[in-house]
């Protein structure tokens, strides 16, 4: 438990050294205030478009419109964001041999995993809880919160991000290389992707849990509905983690 702390502790001192942790909230922030201006200025923007004469009626925002860019926004940008970030986060170390030292002084393997693990974790919970409470201020501020199924529905949104981390260490793991760790986790992406092109895969697809999830929101869809993708993103992070560990124990470095 002693190296899993030390470790931990470097990971997280790293994030900010190498401005990691800065850039990543910096950019979620960013998100939490484009979520509800978008919503605002949506109507105005697109009633001053020169349509030939003819008339555009917008209806005028909600907090729905405002949550429903922070499911796009987060959903795209911000999960690319997440990837760009933790690209790195197994792969790097194991490129450059900086782990020999710490192993040979007794580090186990299985605790750098899980440190690296709980640090990018760390990272990704933080910047969602920001851009999650920015979003959420402003919105109050223009319109009034009327959520149903939030816990939920923002749970899902962060399972994604711990899936894809899981994603970039299992595929650090499994290449050594960070081109290879983005190739695992791109294809696993287009795959959901592609799955998710039929309906009745929708319920169990992770990545719904960052789209279609939204309408948990607005009480359109019932929390049973998602719950199969709940459990399957949940166990899926588990699943690539341990076999992250049981793969970077078995490497030669």
């Amino acid at each position: 438990m002693s190296g899993f702390v030390v470790f931990l502790r470097k990971e997280l001192t790293e994030s900010l050294k190498t401005l990691r942790l800065p850039i990543a909230l910096a950019v979620f922030a960013l998100i939490g205030v484009m979520n509800p201006m978008f919503a605002k200025l949506m109507p105005e923007i697109m009633g001053g478009i020169d349509l030939g004469g003819v008339a555009l009626e917008l209806p005028a925002p909600t907090a729905m419109d405002s949550w429903a860019q922070f499911y796009s926004n987060v959903g795209q940008l911000g999960m690319l964001t997440v990837i760009i970030v933790f690209s790195g986060v197994m792969s790097q170390e194991l490129s450059r041999g900086t782990l020999v030292n710490l192993l040979t002084k007794g580090l186990g393997r299985p605790a750098v995993v899980a440190a690296k693990f709980a640090a990018a974790s760390s990272v990704w919970a933080l910047c969602y809880a920001l851009c999650l409470s920015v979003t959420a201020a402003y919105t109050a501020y223009y319109w009034e919160l009327d959520l149903q199924n939030a816990a939920v529905a923002f749970t899902g949104v962060w399972l994604v991000g711990e899936l894809l981390i899981a994603l970039l260490i299992f595929g650090g793991a499994l290449t050594a290389n960070t081109y290879g760790a983005l190739g695992v986790t791109g294809g696993a992406v287009a795959a959901l992707l592609v799955a998710g092109i039929a309906p009745s895969f929708e319920r169990f697809n992770p990545l719904s849990l960052a789209g279609s999830a939204f309408a948990l929101l607005s009480g359109a869809a019932a929390v049973d509905y998602y719950a199969p993708a709940l459990a399957i993103t949940a166990a899926s992070v588990l699943l690539l983690v341990a076999a992250s560990a049981a793969i970077f124990r078995r490497k030669r470095l």
